[in-house]
């Protein structure tokens, strides 16, 4: 039954995004080039929206699906992760013109060239897999 409920919240995520435009290559163009201040709304919503959901989860210790607590562990601060990693994850996202949240979404939607973006996707996965270890984290 959880199964079936992640796949009914993915559906609904992935129509959100599509209705919003924000798996719009073009609105993707756009906000690369700051033309438009669409997807930075978007952008900022979703990240308002996280900080209300933590701060819900923490005030009212609300347990996860499995009823265990959910923690939140603190992260060392370490500039040059968050640097490297959002180059490489801005320039993945520019050469693409997708989001990795939309791909399925594009892909049911009929924009067949998304496959590629998914199975290098799943590449560049697998290459972090090999590269862990070295990297800052």
């Amino acid at each position: 039954m959880r199964q079936f409920l992640y796949v009914l919240i993915g559906i609904f995520f992935g129509i959100v995004l599509f209705k919003s435009e924000a798996a719009s290559w073009f609105r993707i163009y756009e906000m690369f080039q700051f033309h438009a201040f669409h997807m930075y709304g978007i952008i900022g919503s979703a990240l308002i929206l996280g900080i209300l959901g933590i701060q819900v989860i923490k005030r009212f210790d609300i347990k996860s699906f499995y009823g265990r607590q959910i923690k939140f562990e603190p992260k060392e601060r370490n500039f040059k992760r968050y640097l490297f990693g959002g180059i490489l994850f801005g320039l993945g996202w520019a050469l693409a013109g997708a989001c990795p949240g939309p791909i399925f979404t594009l892909l049911g939607a009929g924009f067949g060239p998304m496959l590629l973006v998914l199975v290098s996707a799943i590449f560049g996965t697998y290459v972090y897999g090999l590269l862990k270890n070295r990297l800052p984290h």
